[in-house]
């Protein structure tokens, strides 16, 4: 390689990385959205190993990331000219939390619960936002410092139950515990990377830590976020249900078109000593075995308060793509309004059935169709 050869690409990466530093704020905007991008292409399910090797690489990959940065603005502390490449390496950190916001997106999203998705949506607007607003160092190392626990902690909610093979509150907190220990061992790292510049930021980054921790437990808790890695691929009000070999079929009845496209609660038209039907397939890993529990729950108009009908038990084994499928039944008493819970043996919710029951003197138009 001739010696102008060596000139012109010293040059052209020179002018690369100039261009780096000058847009990094909007690169790494970008870098975080291929990451989103790349994930809704890739990602099928959370129990594959190559979703698996994912997680892990972006958690490497930012945990690295963010040490490296820490440890570079140190140096220049200290008098040490920063490496031009230095630009490049808050992009591998936005791509790999983009691809965990992305990840979460994905599996919150594909649930039948519409609660599970709107707090990522809304986390994904506060992240672009905190791009642009933190835009100073001690800023950004304290913003993506506390977002990475929260990639951290969301991340070990997924694993640990796939590792465990079972579900429960109690997995879940073990879950919190795992992540707080790989923070500990993050923050420790950061320490002796950058002592003094850590010092400046420890007690905001511990304390956004913490409400992240808050927040998530009250969220779970509360049933705003569904019992991951459970969710529900399809859940549904029949006029009945039953299974043929490889195949589930149902009799519905037509619904207005406020219902189909709007979202409004349904009402099945019912006559006298008949069952209505609660359908639900809930995708768990491989190998991870739990009991599904369908909660019948008639609105009491005159006590103000929700009435439990039936609590109706079944058995579910992870691995389907669609999720394990099982119905439930309970006669039609009465009318008004109803709600199924979609739940775990701890009370958490994976879905909610909202619909109307009215009494008829002869049966709707029906018709018969098959379950996925």
């Amino acid at each position: 390689m001739s010696g102008l050869s060596v000139y012109l690409r010293l040059r052209m990466f020179r002018k690369l990385f100039a261009l780096i530093q000058k847009y990094e704020r909007h690169i790494a905007v970008a870098s975080m959205l291929g990451g989103f991008a790349i994930d809704q292409i890739f990602f099928e399910r959370v129990d594959l190993w190559q979703t698996q090797a994912l997680f892990a690489a972006y958690a490497s990959v930012c945990f690295l990331s963010i040490l490296l940065l820490h440890w570079i603005e140190e140096r220049a502390a200290r008098g040490i000219a920063r490496p031009r490449w230095r630009g490049v390496v808050p992009i591998f950190t936005q791509f790999s939390l983009g691809g965990f916001w992305s990840a979460f997106f994905y599996f919150y999203g594909h649930s039948a619960s519409i609660a599970a998705s709107w707090p990522f949506l809304l986390l994904i607007v506060f992240i672009l936002v905190g791009n642009e607003y933190f835009a100073k160092y001690h800023e950004r190392l304290v913003f993506t410092s506390i977002l990475f626990f929260f990639a951290l902690y969301s991340y070990a909610i997924f694993e640990v139950p796939i590792i465990l093979g079972r579900i429960s509150s109690g997995v879940f907190l073990l879950s919190g515990l795992v992540a707080v220990a790989l923070f500990a061992l993050f923050l420790l790292l950061l320490r002796l990377t950058g002592r003094s510049r850590f010092r400046r930021d420890a007690w905001r980054i511990r304390a956004g830590a913490i409400i992240v921790l808050v927040v998530i437990n009250l969220f779970y808790f509360t049933n705003v976020l569904p019992p991951l890695p459970l969710s529900a691929k399809a859940a549904g009000i029949y006029h009945a249900v039953w299974r043929v070999p490889g195949d589930y079929l149902a009799i519905t009845e037509q619904e207005p078109w406020m219902v189909r496209y709007l979202g409004f609660t349904p009402t099945y038209h019912v006559v006298a000593g008949e069952s209505l039907y609660a359908y639900s397939a809930v995708f768990a890993p491989t190998a991870l075995a739990t009991t599904i529990i369908h909660r019948w729950q008639w609105y009491d108009p005159a006590a103000n308060a929700w009435e439990t009908r039936a609590s109706i038990k079944y058995p579910i084994v992870g691995g389907r793509d669609g999720g394990y499928r099982g119905y439930s039944a309970v006669l039609m008493n009465k009318t008004g309004k109803w709600r199924v819970d979609i739940m775990t043996t701890d009370g958490l919710i994976i879905a909610r059935l909202r619909f109307n029951v009215a009494r008829v003197q002869l049966p709707p138009v029906e018709s018969t169709i098959p379950l996925r």
